[in-house]
């Protein structure tokens, strides 16, 4: 899970900054964001779990 959460966020960076630099591809930003969210969330998720 660790890894997937790590792979989902470097991923979406990827696409942010891909969606940023070259207009032809705009809509990679969305989805760089959506992806970088959903990491954010899978990681916050495992850590509070962690908590509990």
């Amino acid at each position: 899970m660790v890894a997937l959460a790590v792979l989902l966020i470097i991923v979406g960076i990827v696409l942010l900054l891909l969606g940023v630099f070259v207009q032809a591809v705009k809509f990679l930003l969305w989805v760089g964001i959506i992806i970088l969210v959903i990491g954010l969330i899978a990681a916050l998720m495992r850590f509070i779990r962690r908590q509990t």
